[in-house]
């Protein structure tokens, strides 16, 4: 999949704030994995894109590896395409103004009985009458490979604030920050 736009290209070497680093913060490794899993433990939920279709999923569970668990219908049109073409996109946001999160990864299907026991959860019965047993329930792992965010840097209520404050004062007062991600 080709990612259309990246905070790099938001950020131009021409854009006033491409070398602002007070804005700027690309994160690796351990502290990649860490403001993925800020994002989804908030959001719960996501666009899962494959080849061929987007979807929202529920989100299971984001590992200290930063892999991304969902529950699947082993029979469904994603999971034919995931083992089509296992590149995928998620699409996250926390919250209204914040917390948004774009990530590419490997996505495999697994039909794993301990797997589905532990990502388990009542609200899943929506889908699968049988309970944990139900025979068509699988699970979907994405491995992020790349991603980008974008966030405030003090919380919803502050931007909210230095929003409001620069409206009356015809300010810009950002409290924004982006950046690449490499798990």
């Amino acid at each position: 999949m080709t990612i259309l736009n990246t905070p790099a290209q938001d950020l131009s070497p021409t854009h006033p704030d491409a070398h602002n680093a007070d804005l700027r913060h690309d994160l690796a490794g351990d502290d990649a994995i860490d403001k993925i899993r800020q994002v989804v433990d908030k959001a719960d939920t996501c666009f899962l894109v494959t080849h061929g279709g987007v979807r929202p999923m529920g989100v299971r569970q984001c590992d200290d590896d930063g892999n991304i668990w969902f529950l699947s219908d082993k029979h469904s049109h994603k999971n034919a395409q995931i083992e089509a073409d296992g590149e995928v996109e998620l699409y996250f946001q926390a919250s209204e103004h914040s917390g948004f999160l774009h990530l590419t990864g490997q996505a495999v299907v697994l039909h794993d009985k301990a797997l589905i026991e532990k990502l388990w959860t009542p609200l899943a019965r929506v889908w699968f009458q049988q309970g944990k047993d139900d025979p068509c329930i699988s699970v979907i792992r994405v491995h992020p490979t790349q991603g980008q965010y974008w966030d405030n840097k003090h919380g919803d209520a502050v931007a909210g604030v230095k929003m409001l404050i620069g409206a009356a004062l015809g300010k810009q007062f950002d409290d924004g920050e982006v950046g690449n991600l490499r798990p």
